[in-house]
């Protein structure tokens, strides 16, 4: 909960915004994606209490909400770090090393899942092919695509963004 909200998620101008854009959209043909496509980049996630604001501003069910949320990888129901890392497992990726890199990253953030780092600056996570199977083993972090992988360029990445205002 944000500290300063009047006992509300959010700040009222993220409010007002997701709101604005809700009014705007919601009698569109597949409206609602982009909806919680735009709710996710105010808020940077989508928890309950903005699922809550969607549902309500659309008249449509929490449950549709939130089932929605969940079957597209693309929505995140926790709060993500700064640098959100996503390794990608599919085969070129994984036969060339990334499980390996997914657990030297996890060793050098003490992390033990997919989880967020304890002062919020890096989160990290599994993800599938992502298209960029000639730069195996390949990762993102946010928009950023780092191919050609080795256990070796975790530090060098980690450095990379750690020294990174967000």
């Amino acid at each position: 909960m944000c500290e300063n909200c009047n006992g509300q998620f959010g700040t009222d101008e993220q409010k007002e915004k997701l709101i604005n854009y809700i009014s705007k959209n919601k009698d569109v043909d597949g409206g609602i994606i982009a909806i919680m496509q735009e709710a996710q980049s105010i808020y940077g996630y989508l928890p309950r209490e903005v699922q809550e604001i969607i549902a309500d501003e659309t008249n449509v069910p929490l449950s549709k909400i939130y089932g929605i949320s969940t079957f597209y990888s693309q929505f995140y129901l926790e709060k993500k770090g700064d640098f959100h890392i996503s390794i990608c497992m599919g085969t070129a990726c994984y036969v060339k090393g990334s499980g390996d890199i997914m657990n030297a990253f996890r060793s050098k953030l003490g992390l033990s899942g997919e989880e967020t780092s304890k002062d919020g600056r890096f989160s990290i996570e599994a993800t599938r092919c992502i298209g960029a199977c000639g730069l195996a083993p390949v990762l993102t972090v946010n928009d950023n695509v780092h191919g050609r992988l080795t256990v070796e360029d975790v530090d060098k990445i980690i450095e990379l963004y750690k020294s990174k205002e967000v």
